[in-house]
């Protein structure tokens, strides 16, 4: 009976849709001005494609879309060998800044992924900031760019398939930014692509200006909010997390708002003094705001 179990139980682990590796993941510019640049972490429907083969086998899922008030939906489905049905998963995508008909549909599919957990941990992104002395910074008619290209060379996760460590180095292989594990005694899965160092080896990139590395779930924010009110800490102390921090920086992408206008507008200079009330309001405006035309 024991060996019994046990083969039912790796085909349960087998089941669940595997974490993202290092050359898996792609870093694209969120925002930029003239004291640096913050990254976000994205996948691409290749990968999607490859880990729901890898996961329920090229004959076990689908895709299909459609039109719903003139968005584009994708819905996936998956073949529920138990239920002899297949079960479905469904999300609208947005438009890109080329190829319009395309781009809505595959972003349609990578949302609807999301929806089957591939890639999911993504969403557990620190805030990424390079500052200028890592980063080949210029200005074209008012406006900032960077023709400096960004990969993840090192990630891995905690028990609950949190990002707890990575490593984000530029073209030439040079680290401009390192997240180091916070808890020692946790236990960390899907390291990829170690570079060969302890954990506690190295200094973090360009921390002297930024936000803490700190990370964690939407629930764990909740939570530390209500830990700092029973604890009667002052308002100033209730900071946002990086989880939250990258969710904003997500909705200032999509709407096309500069955080400059955030900033400016509750009489704040900097990411750092943002109060959870200063967030809320500010994402619930986000959320209601539309998103940005393709130019």
């Amino acid at each position: 009976m024991g060996q019994e179990e046990a083969v039912d139980k790796l085909g349960c682990e087998k089941a669940f849709v595997r974490l993202l590796r290092a050359d898996e993941i792609v870093c694209r510019v969120s925002t930029i001005n003239e004291r640096g640049l913050s990254l976000l972490l994205f996948k691409d429907a290749r990968v999607d494609q490859k880990i729901l083969d890898e996961t329920f086998t090229p004959f076990g899922w689908k895709r299909t879309h459609q039109i719903i008030d003139g968005n584009l939906y994708c819905t996936v489905e998956i073949w529920d060998s138990e239920k002899c049905q297949w079960i479905a998963k469904q999300d609208v995508g947005t438009t890109s800044y080329s190829e319009k008909e395309k781009g809505q549909a595959s972003d349609s599919f990578k949302r609807a992924c999301f929806n089957w957990g591939v890639g999911r941990e993504l969403y557990t992104a620190p805030f990424i900031w390079i500052g200028a002395g890592h980063a080949t910074i210029q200005k074209k008619d008012n406006k900032f760019t960077t023709s400096d290209r960004f990969s993840v060379e090192s990630i891995s996760y905690n028990e609950q398939r949190e990002i707890n460590a990575l490593v984000i180095v530029n073209g030439k292989g040079v680290k401009v930014f390192e997240l180091k594990p916070r808890q020692k005694g946790r236990q960390d899965i899907g390291n990829q692509q170690n570079t060969g160092g302890k954990p506690d080896e190295g200094q973090e990139a360009d921390c002297k200006e930024e936000p803490s590395r700190e990370t964690g779930s939407r629930e764990k924010a909740g939570q530390e909010l209500g830990n700092r009110q029973k604890a009667g800490q002052k308002p100033e102390e209730n900071r946002i997390t990086d989880m939250q921090k990258s969710i904003l920086e997500q909705e200032l992408k999509r709407t096309g708002v500069p955080i400059e206008n955030v900033l400016a507008r509750y009489k704040i200079h900097k990411l750092e003094q943002m109060t959870l009330e200063i967030y809320t309001k500010a994402l619930n405006g986000l959320k209601k705001s539309k998103t940005k035309e393709a130019a």
